[in-house]
């Protein structure tokens, strides 16, 4: 396939590279000929707009990926809506805008799969956005990342910005977050299954009624994925980034007992939120494009437990 946009020579500055998706881009740039330009929160605040301008002005990437974010799992969502919303909105108007200030060639934003209506038809495809009201339980945050397309879309109208925005299904991997109550369902699940195995329990407790369905990709993948983006894609519209295959949070909880080696049974709790019925990504636009996940759960999973076992047990 021939590049429409070459990141040969170009720098790229990843924006929130500590993070799960921002360390990932980073490990799938080096094999790129550009320069990764990266900045710790002790020197730039990202919810300051005066930081963030100084630091374009005198930094002057040429390619922005936008990963930088507040995010967290359901119980973080309905307990943290204010910091959901505003450090969201704060963080991606301040760098869409300095990027555009500072003349940056190309800027790639990242969103998420609650963009998209409670009640969607699944798959979800990309013009489902703004169909009908949020699940309530992240709409915080999905607020937030629809304005970063809306953003993106703004920016190109009025100025011609070469500004792309990306959205993901549900992410694990290296560099998750595995804390107690704010991290998402396979993190939560690994630190979990981790622990009951270590103390021998008899079962772990699952989240909900374990009958909701989700999609989930190796973050690595969606790295390259954001790459493939990157040198071949420049429209208004957001792009569904996934697997396009669904499972439920029990067929989860399964593949992850069997990954770690835990003999016991599940222990369900249906007093826990299970949020949507049903999320599934349509990816049949970024398929024809010319990219398709390749890792399988079980794969991606063991390579995140092994992760887990190095740097967060």
């Amino acid at each position: 396939m021939t590049e429409a946009f070459s990141l040969a020579g170009r720098r790229v500055w990843v924006a929130g590279h500590r993070g799960m998706v921002g360390s990932a881009v980073v490990r799938r740039l080096a094999s790129e000929q550009c320069e990764v330009v990266t900045v710790g929160r002790s020197e730039v605040d990202l919810r300051r707009q005066d930081q963030v301008e100084r630091w374009m002005d005198a930094t002057r990437p040429d390619v922005v990926v936008l990963a930088a974010a507040t995010v967290g799992g359901i119980h973080a969502n309905m307990t943290r809506p204010a910091d959901f919303i505003y450090d969201n909105l704060v963080i991606e108007t301040n760098i869409i805008h300095a990027a555009h200030k500072s003349g940056v060639a190309k800027l790639l934003a990242l969103g998420s799969s609650c963009i998209y209506p409670r009640e969607a038809p699944q798959p979800m495809a990309e013009d489902m956005l703004l169909t009908g009201p949020l699940e309530p339980t992240n709409e915080w945050y999905a607020v937030a990342k629809i304005a970063a397309i809306k953003l993106c879309q703004a920016y190109r109208e009025q100025y011609g910005s070469d500004f792309i925005s990306a959205m993901p299904t549900n992410l694990y991997g290296p560099g998750d977050n595995y804390h107690p109550t704010d991290s998402h369902a396979v993190a939560a699940l690994i630190r979990k299954t981790h622990l009951a195995k270590a103390a021998s329990a008899s079962t772990v407790e699952v989240w909900g009624t374990g009958k909701p369905v989700r999609e989930f990709l190796f973050v690595d993948a969606l790295a390259d994925a954001l790459v493939f983006l990157l040198k071949t894609y420049s429209g208004a519209g957001h792009v569904n980034v996934g697997t396009g295959i669904g499972h439920s949070i029990r067929e989860l909880a399964e593949a992850v007992v069997k990954t770690i080696g835990f003999a016991g049974d599940f222990a369900f709790d249906p007093a826990k939120p299970d949020g949507m019925k049903v999320k599934i990504m349509d990816v049949s636009r970024l398929n024809v494009m010319g990219w398709k996940a390749t890792t399988t759960l079980e794969d991606g999973l063991a390579k995140a437990y092994a992760w887990y076992l190095k740097n967060a047990a």
